[in-house]
């Protein structure tokens, strides 16, 4: 982050940029029938950490033909977390490696080009709420204090909290929480645009976005020479990198079998596919008209509202979080055998904890009856410390592997500049001794996480 001497961090990030709606066109690049493709660079995965990278890789290559991502859809990836329609942007990180990182990535969203005019950035604020007890906010504020002598945040009464944004909150219960804060330099973006805007970018600049679903690792002299598809056709490459979030461990499972390797060093140890269950609201005008009032509303470490789209979505989320391990790794539902249900077809009693999540922080939204209009299962990779695992793979039987997964929930704000890091890894250029270390391969992943009341506690199947 460039900023001059100073400078406040977020001086020139506190005034929204208008809020409009740009074309959302679906990019397709299918492959052929038959294909045996070679490249310097194969991506596997087209969420925001295969877009960042091929786009943040073609930016420095002479030869962006060279780089090949690959999806089981056409983009924006259909199974991605980072397709959504809305994610939240933010820097206020009790980490100071993620709040420096944060603050970057705002600077992207505002002045990058490619997002700058584009209107998928919103910056609303958010109101954050801290638990009785909790000293979170107190943290996040002293690590702004710290790195910057000063931070954003606006202290709120409840009263205040009660009475803002055209009474949305007025009957919320808001006994939990002890303190509550606004800051005006948060906000949200809309994320399966944004996304396509990147991807189309990649195609553009001459990167080969092909559509197949990867099946297989393949072994060959030295390493990992590509990855096979579900029709039998193989990508080869000088390095393979998997950005394949949740399906991981289900794409890796082969090989490790293959090697015989101990359970202790499998990927499953470094990250593991974990669910949420998120709700959404389709609002009429009126309803709209209310809730667009409303920043980013985050009620301590249990959930947050994000505004209404320029659909009218509304979207809540919790942080009940849960796994579902086959054959001793995690995976996403879809995966599973027929019959069993899929990635949108969500639980009754897993759709009541969530309902029984909205009623007490948002209860207007159910007046008159009102009932939830969707519901969606989102899945992503989370590692026990909420660090991504953005490193070369260890085992030198793996050689040519390289991996930038785990996504933890949290790391969908970065798109327009993690792939810069990614790329400095593929590139053995360091990161930084803060950042290598915290998105190395560790034998022990332990510690306090930066989004730990996200760790998984159930099996999906309890829900049944």
């Amino acid at each position: 982050m460039i900023r001059q001497s100073g400078e406040q961090p977020w001086a020139m990030m506190v005034t929204p940029p208008r809020r409009h709606s740009i074309p959302y066109h679906v990019i397709s690049n299918p492959q052929s029938k038959s294909v045996n493709m070679e490249s310097e660079i194969l991506i596997v995965g087209a969420g925001i950490f295969g877009i960042s990278t091929a786009y943040h890789l073609a930016k420095r290559s002479s030869n962006p033909a060279s780089i090949t991502v690959l999806d089981r859809f056409p983009a924006p990836s259909q199974d991605a977390a980072s397709t959504d329609v809305n994610k939240i942007i933010r820097a206020d990180y009790s980490s100071s490696l993620y709040m420096e990182l944060g603050l970057e990535a705002i600077q992207a969203w505002k002045n990058d080009p490619l997002f700058k005019d584009s209107g998928v950035y919103h910056q609303t604020g958010w109101i954050m709420m801290d638990e009785q007890g909790s000293d979170l906010a107190g943290r996040i504020r002293a690590n702004f204090r710290d790195l910057f002598g000063s931070d954003p945040w606006q202290p709120m009464s409840e009263d205040e909290v009660r009475s803002g944004w055209g009474g949305v909150l007025k009957n919320a219960d808001l006994s939990p929480f002890g303190s509550f804060f606004f800051n005006p330099l948060a906000g949200w973006a809309d994320a399966g645009r944004a996304l396509t805007i990147m991807a189309n970018e990649v195609i553009r600049m001459g990167v080969r976005y092909q559509v197949g679903e990867a099946t297989r690792l393949v072994l060959g002299k030295g390493g990992i020479k590509g990855v096979e598809t579900k029709s039998g056709d193989l990508y080869s490459a000088d390095k393979v990198l998997l950005c394949t979030g949740a399906w991981t461990s289900q794409l890796m499972s082969p090989v490790e079998a293959e090697l015989k390797m101990p359970q202790t060093d499998r990927i499953e140890s470094q990250a593991s596919a974990t669910g949420v269950c998120v709700a959404h609201f389709q609002l009429s005008d009126a309803e709209r008209k209310l809730y667009d009032q409303l920043p980013v509303y985050v009620y301590g470490e249990q959930g947050e509202v994000i505004p209404p789209t320029d659909t009218g979505l509304l979207k809540f989320t919790t942080t009940q979080s849960f796994k579902n391990t086959k054959n001793g790794y995690s995976v996403p539902p879809s995966w599973d055998a027929p019959g069993t249900f899929t990635l949108r077809e969500v639980p009754e009693n897993l759709r009541k904890q969530c309902i029984d999540s909205i009623r007490p922080r948002l209860p207007k939204i159910f007046d008159s009856d009102r009932q939830v209009d969707h519901f969606r299962l989102c899945w992503d990779a989370i590692t026990p410390d909420q660090h991504p695992l953005i490193t070369q793979h260890p085992d030198t039987r793996l050689s040519h592997l390289y991996l930038a997964i785990g996504g933890s929930f949290h790391c969908w704000k970065f798109l327009p500049i993690i792939g810069r890091y990614v790329t400095n890894m593929l590139d053995g250029a360091s990161n930084g001794a803060d950042r290598d270390n915290a998105w190395a391969w560790k034998k022990s992943r332990q510690g306090q996480g930066v989004h730990g009341s996200l760790m998984p506690s159930k099996e999906l199947n309890e829900y049944t």
